[in-house]
């Protein structure tokens, strides 16, 4: 089993969780308890750019604490070696959801509930369903990108379209195989 620090400490990597614009996230153990470990990359990304992936990490998640956004908690940063060390929550994604066409009308009300937060405060986050966990029928953002408000962006003009089984997701899904 592979090893990761974070600050020092020994990780032991139990699986990769996902891999996304800014980096890899791994289901992760310190033998007591279960973690996400996200190793920032520098991997080129066509359609975003980034300043200081680490930095924004921690400033995304502060201002999305601040917004009051249900979401994972941030427990270390590990500066040097680009390393986050999450929460973990345990469920399915709101793409598994998706996948076997079971999204509950309740998970996009949550959203839409968390909307108005985010609008409020000028702030849209990545509405693309891996982002998104339910566990005990609560739904929680498990990323932290975030950005200013654009309309073209927003849950109703863009995030929806993946959070069900519609053309833009299914063309999604077979790009992916």
């Amino acid at each position: 089993m592979k090893e990761m620090y974070v600050n020092e400490k020994p990780y032991q990597i139990i699986k990769l969780l996902g891999h996304g614009k800014g980096g890899y996230s791994y289901l992760s153990t310190d033998g007591t308890k279960e973690y996400v470990l996200k190793q920032i990359h520098h991997e080129p990304c066509d359609y975003y750019q980034f300043g200081n992936k680490i930095e924004s990490e921690v400033k995304d998640y502060e201002r999305l604490k601040k917004i009051g956004i249900s979401m994972l908690r941030m427990l270390e940063v590990d500066i040097e070696n680009e390393r986050l060390l999450k929460e973990y929550i345990k469920g399915d994604t709101i793409f598994d959801y998706v996948l076997r066409d079971e999204v509950k009308p309740d998970y996009v009300e949550q959203m839409k509930k968390m909307c108005v937060d985010l609008y409020a405060a000028n702030t849209n986050i990545d509405y693309f369903p891996t982002n998104f966990v339910v566990q005990e029928e609560k739904l929680y953002y498990i990323d932290y990108e975030c950005n200013d408000y654009m309309e073209e962006w927003n849950f109703e003009n863009w995030g929806i379209k993946y959070w069900s089984r519609t053309k833009e997701f299914l063309e999604y899904v077979s790009k992916e195989k």
